[in-house]
């Protein structure tokens, strides 16, 4: 009897406690059941903790966090950036399925034998897929930032009655492809949202090339030269060129140009003409012809030359060396020697105007822009081997050759006219000239330079004349403010 209720009781203890059993078993593979719906606790999303959350709460947490505006900050503004302005969209489906996989893709009892002893599933993070309008974003940039934080430089500006210029002032302007890159990853981040972009510094420019010329008129008028005034001016960078005539306020007109008295300006094609005869290679007596000619201006060097050229005909072939460079009003119709005899008339575009007279020699004419065109053609020579000397006459002159002649220009050292206007040491090949009468008087007055500066290169040619007389320091003053007004219009930024 006693053993009968022993094993009863027995029987009871363990179906109570198989049935707590049972039931806690139940109880805990609902819980997994239910956790299983959901994500991991260690579960990230394009890196948004989405752990214990169920897809649909997932995916709008994800684009809430990415929905958020991108904070751009340009200079002192702050800009908002909506990241569907530039169409940027979440692959949802994509990343969630992804997810589902580490979710739902081990074994629902080994998931759940793991749950009971505690075991953490390992995860790993989904990263994010996310696409956007790269063109749109430049668009925005552009139209939305450029447009309107962007400032431009402001270039500095002539101080009328002088030869200086007012500073200019710098501007800013985004850098729009370092912007793509910083604003593209600021999209993709769920915590960094904001993208500092610094201004590009843009370089205040120069003045208009109107600018300078309504200065250097201002000089003109300020010096009280009341004669014609020629000037041709080439950047040697940029091909821009200022070509003017001017007289007592008026601007005249340079097309065709004003024909000048060539004076010792045409001993540049001389020197040209020179050089071709020997195939760009002097010899001795030559040389020292050639310097004597440039360094000192002498005349019987110059004719000396041009006899080597051709005994009789030595000025002619120095004209036709001009038209065959296409410089139609160039020319040199004698010898310097006193009496010689006038070789050849010519008639020229320039000569023939009868609107404007500078009373131009006629042994030796040429205008401002023939005398630049040349001096330009021998600096193009002389710094890459071509342009129109060299295709003019390939097979006798050189690069060498047209080096050799910038330095024989070097020599010109006067220290007045256009080298007065610039900084002691500064490179000035050139060629001047003057003319007096027998009277003593003095009615032209020319320079023709290539001036090397830190800024840029440029040709410069300026002529003058004046119908009764020339004031040589008020016309030596006028050349040197025009040359130093133009060297500081070149130098702006290394002052």
């Amino acid at each position: 009897m006693r053993n009968r209720g022993s094993s009863l009781y027995l029987r009871i203890v363990t179906l109570f406690f198989s049935s707590i059993a049972i039931i806690l078993t139940v109880i805990t593979l609902v819980q997994y059941s239910r956790l299983r719906s959901n994500y991991s606790p260690q579960m990230v999303i394009a890196g948004v903790p989405v752990g214990g959350l169920d897809p649909q709460a997932a995916a709008q947490r994800l684009l809430q966090v990415y929905s958020l505006p991108v904070e751009i900050h340009y200079g002192e503004a702050i800009i908002q950036l909506e990241p569907n302005l530039v169409s940027f969209h979440l692959e949802l489906e994509s990343m969630l399925a992804a997810a589902d996989m580490q979710r739902t893709g081990a074994s629902f009892w080994v998931g759940f034998w793991d749950y009971l002893w505690n075991r953490k599933t390992a995860t790993s993070d989904v990263p994010l897929l996310a696409t956007y309008s790269e063109e749109r974003l430049r668009v925005y940039l552009n139209g939305e930032i450029a447009a309107r934080y962007d400032q431009p430089p402001i270039p500095a500006q002539p101080i009328p009655g002088s030869t200086e210029f007012l500073p200019g002032q710098p501007g800013q302007t985004i850098d729009i492809g370092r912007a793509v890159i910083l604003i593209e990853g600021a999209m993709r981040s769920p915590s960094q949202r904001v993208v500092l972009l610094a201004p590009l510094r843009t370089a205040p420019g120069r003045p208009s090339i109107q600018n300078l010329q309504l200065l250097l008129q201002g000089i003109i008028a300020q010096n009280g030269f009341d004669g014609i005034v020629g000037m041709y001016l080439r950047d040697l960078q940029s091909a821009e060129e200022l070509h003017i005539a001017y007289r007592a306020g008026e601007n005249l007109p340079v097309n065709p140009d004003i024909a000048f008295t060539a004076s010792s300006t045409i001993k540049i094609p001389i020197m040209v003409a020179a050089f071709r005869r020997f195939d760009g290679r002097l010899d001795t007596q030559t040389a020292n012809l050639m310097l004597d000619m440039i360094k000192k201006s002498e005349n019987p060097p110059s004719d000396a030359l041009m006899r080597v050229i051709d005994e009789v005909r030595g000025p002619l072939v120095v004209s036709e060396t001009m038209k065959a460079l296409g410089l139609e009003n160039t020319f040199l119709a004698g010898y310097f020697y006193e009496g010689a005899p006038v070789l050849q008339v010519f008639r020229t575009p320039a000569n023939q105007r009868t609107d404007i007279s500078t009373d131009p020699d006629f042994y030796s004419q040429t205008t401002t822009s023939d005398m630049g065109a040349l001096l330009e053609d021998i600096y193009q020579c002389a710094q890459t081997g071509g342009g129109t000397l060299v295709a003019a006459f390939p097979a006798q002159i050189d690069q060498l050759s047209c080096q050799q002649m910038v330095e024989y220009l070097k020599e010109d050292k006067i220290g007045v006219l256009i080298q007065a206007g610039v900084p002691e040491g500064t490179a000035v090949a050139h060629k001047h000239g003057w003319v007096t009468d027998p009277g003593g008087v003095i009615h032209n007055v020319s320079d023709a330079a290539i001036v090397y500066t830190p800024s840029g290169n440029y040709i410069l040619a300026i002529y003058v004349y004046h119908p009764t007389q020339i004031v040589w320091d008020q016309v030596s003053r006028m050349y040197a403010d025009l040359s130093r007004a133009i060297y500081n219009y070149f130098n702006l930024t290394a002052r």
